[in-house]
């Protein structure tokens, strides 16, 4: 099993189309086709569906794509610790997000990335829902979540502080929560379930925010749509600070008890594959955001 085929394989498996694959490779079509023929017979499956229309990964292509990817990793990374790397990352990079957090920070500045590596194609999907990095072959991801997977590895990017927020016309119809007993008598709006966050005061004494004690009509899993809700008046919500730092410092959004700081395990991680060796391609956009945003987080001097 050579790695040229098993790098033409990666390709055609993000391009679904062997032609073009085989043309970044400097390969005829026919070369190409032929080439892929003989991987498939070798490792005893069908790994592309191919039809006059369209070309589609199987199921055994699924479950080959990580592994190929990993030779092709190594070798690359062989290659570059001798100095015969390529003088520019190039190839896909598969990264995923949640779409809120990908919105307010790594969209605006992906031009400056894309100028830097012209040859490399970022491929991105950005959901508040997670998906998960080996059946989906991605790269690289950023989860706001407890590294707790042994198949993965990763880089914090930064801290997840959260806080409770309501707006202001809210809060002047309903009033403000002194302690957090007074939250039973609140609307409020949990993200994608009702589980307890635990909150900790500046002395250190310890609550809970529970939306079950309270009126919670609201379960929202968008982030976009739960901060426009609670900007909105819906009632007493969780968010990160990385999400409503700005709303906080314009009034928009007003901290209610803000003696208080959800206290979370989680935070903004970088993860990859533990099996993958750490490619240039993924390298070179994860220096990136640590680079941009993770040095200096721009909600790290909101109010606290």
């Amino acid at each position: 099993m050579e790695t040229d085929t098993l790098r033409l394989f990666v390709l055609a498996a993000d391009k679904l189309n062997i032609s073009a694959a085989g043309r970044e490779l400097g390969l005829a079509p026919s070369v190409a086709s032929a080439w892929m023929s003989k991987l498939e017979k070798s490792v005893g499956a069908d790994l592309l569906h191919r039809s006059t229309r369209k070309v589609a990964l199987s199921t055994e292509g699924l479950e080959f794509l990580p592994y190929a990817r990993d030779i092709v990793a190594r070798e690359d990374a062989a290659r570059a610790a001798l100095g015969q790397g390529a003088e520019r990352v190039s190839g896909t990079l598969r990264f995923t997000a949640p779409s809120t957090f990908a919105q307010l920070y790594i969209a605006p500045i992906l031009p400056e990335f894309t100028k830097d590596h012209p040859d490399l194609r970022l491929d991105m999907r950005l959901s508040d829902k997670q998906f998960d990095l080996i059946d989906g072959s991605f790269d690289l991801a950023l989860r706001n979540a407890v590294l707790e997977d042994s198949s993965l590895r990763g880089r914090k990017l930064a801290d997840d502080t959260r806080v409770l927020c309501a707006s202001p016309g809210y809060l002047t119809e309903h009033g403000h929560p002194e302690t957090p007993d007074d939250l039973q008598d609140h609307h409020l709006v949990a993200f994608g379930n009702d589980m307890p966050h635990r909150m900790t005061k500046d002395d250190g004494t310890h609550a809970d925010f529970e939306p079950g004690i309270g009126r919670c009509n609201l379960i929202i899993d968008d982030g976009h749509s739960h901060k426009v809700a609670t900007m909105a008046g819906a009632g007493i919500a969780p968010h990160s600070l990385w999400s409503v730092h700005n709303e906080l410092a314009s009034g928009q959004l007003v901290r209610v008890l803000p003696a208080y700081t959800c206290v979370a395990e989680t935070a903004l991680w970088l993860i990859y594959p533990q099996t993958n060796v750490l490619s240039a391609k993924v390298r070179v956009f994860m220096d990136f955001l640590l680079e941009r945003i993770g040095k200096s987080p721009a909600w790290r001097a909101s109010i606290l």
